[in-house]
């Protein structure tokens, strides 16, 4: 049985903080044990569900925390573009994508990947909080090499980098890229079996 202080305590912590909060950090705060933090959440969240709330309480980045329901989207948008003038350009987020994907990477390899140099993109992001040095290459040189952050799962509602989407989601079946490749061939005029004048 859950101590009748615990619910509310939670509920009070969790409006305050800024980032997700690990259960054992509540289970400290609150006094109890992490069994019954995760009991609580675990309530809270079909009592939020079940009520139809305007926010809902989401396990990310290893935490708990508030956030909109996601079904108020274009309402959240609408507040949060008002006016908003520093999203990420499409090469940042191009870049964030190979660091979240291939961590931990160098910044060599991110512009081998990007064919560019990403200097002045891996700046913006590490200013944003995104991406962070995570270690250091073992070889020649002891290259820096980067990982995204708490703040990034946080942002995209992930409890941890092992829930990003498969990569081979993004890409089209061998069907399409064969017809793209047979799209994309020159034909020879001696090969040219379309009957138009050469």
């Amino acid at each position: 049985m859950v101590a009748e202080h615990v619910t509310p305590a939670v509920e009070a912590i969790l409006l305050v903080a800024e980032d997700p909060l690990p259960a054992e950090l509540l289970a400290r705060l609150v006094g109890t044990t992490v069994a019954e933090i995760e009991e609580v959440c675990s309530t809270l969240v079909d009592e939020y569900a079940a009520d139809e709330r305007g926010f809902v309480l989401a396990r990310v980045a290893g935490g708990y925390r508030y956030q909109t329901a996601p079904e108020q989207a274009p309402y959240v948008e609408r507040y949060v573009l008002e006016g908003q003038s520093s999203r990420l350009s499409a090469a940042a987020l191009e870049t964030l994508a190979v660091v979240a994907y291939k961590q931990p990477v160098s910044r060599n390899q991110i512009s081998a990947i990007r064919g560019v140099t990403v200097d002045g993109v891996m700046r913006t992001l590490q200013q944003r909080g995104y991406v962070d040095e995570v270690a250091r290459d073992p070889g020649p040189g002891q290259a820096v090499l980067y990982g995204t952050t708490p703040a990034f799962l946080e942002r995209l509602g992930l409890d941890s980098v092992g829930d990003l989407p498969p990569l081979g989601e993004f890409f089209p079946d061998t069907a399409v890229v064969e017809a793209l490749e047979r799209g994309l061939r020159v034909v020879d005029d001696d090969d040219d079996t379309t009957g138009r004048p050469g």
